[in-house]
């Protein structure tokens, strides 16, 4: 699950700097990530960086937000795609997972990991929580369009599943594997 492609020869200095800062926090997380670094990545200058990112903490916020907005677009186009070419279920999701799960560059939930950082600001916890409240909206959504009984409450059920998932794969390295358990789980419910 690409976030986002390499911007081309005539991004804008924001677009590169997103787009470096966005995977360097998402492969070895916010803090370890020296802004230094970023702008040598992203091949901007100093002053460039700062015109467009004051502080890192405005940088890690876009970077979120920019993460929120390109994860939804993949899950909800995912699971689109997959109910479109079979039966829509719960347990398509453990497929939408695995896909991403098996992926090279998985690294786990960029929401969960900056939570898991500690010491974050009150409006980086809370894009993290919107950002779980919108999947769950989405959810109770897919669900209801399923016929599940308590579609709500299904949606926290099937959330708690995806965030399980997510940390084991990310824990044991085997994505395929705990693909698997949350699809086990899936049909269960």
């Amino acid at each position: 699950m690409k976030i986002s492609s390499s911007p081309g020869a005539n991004a804008s200095a924001r677009e590169r700097i997103l787009y470096t800062a966005t995977r360097l926090f998402y492969e070895q997380g916010i803090r370890a990530t020296g802004i230094d670094r970023i702008i040598a990545e992203s091949n901007v200058a100093k002053a460039s960086f700062y015109r467009q990112f004051p502080a890192k903490e405005e940088l890690v916020q876009a970077v979120l937000n920019h993460r929120h907005e390109a994860w939804m677009a993949w899950f909800e186009g995912s699971l689109t795609a997959r109910s479109a070419r079979g039966t829509p279920s719960l347990a398509l999701i453990a497929d939408v997972l695995d896909e991403w799960f098996t992926e090279p560059e998985f690294r786990g939930c960029a929401f969960i990991n900056a939570l898991a950082e500690g010491s974050v600001s009150v409006v980086v916890a809370e894009i993290a929580r919107a950002h779980k409240e919108v999947l769950a909206e989405y959810l109770r959504g897919y669900i209801t369009k399923l016929g599940h009984r308590a579609p709500k409450q299904t949606a926290q059920i099937v959330l708690m599943i995806i965030e399980g998932a997510i940390v084991r794969a990310q824990m044991t390295g085997d994505g395929a594997g705990q693909a698997a358990v949350a699809r086990a789980l899936l049909k269960a419910i």
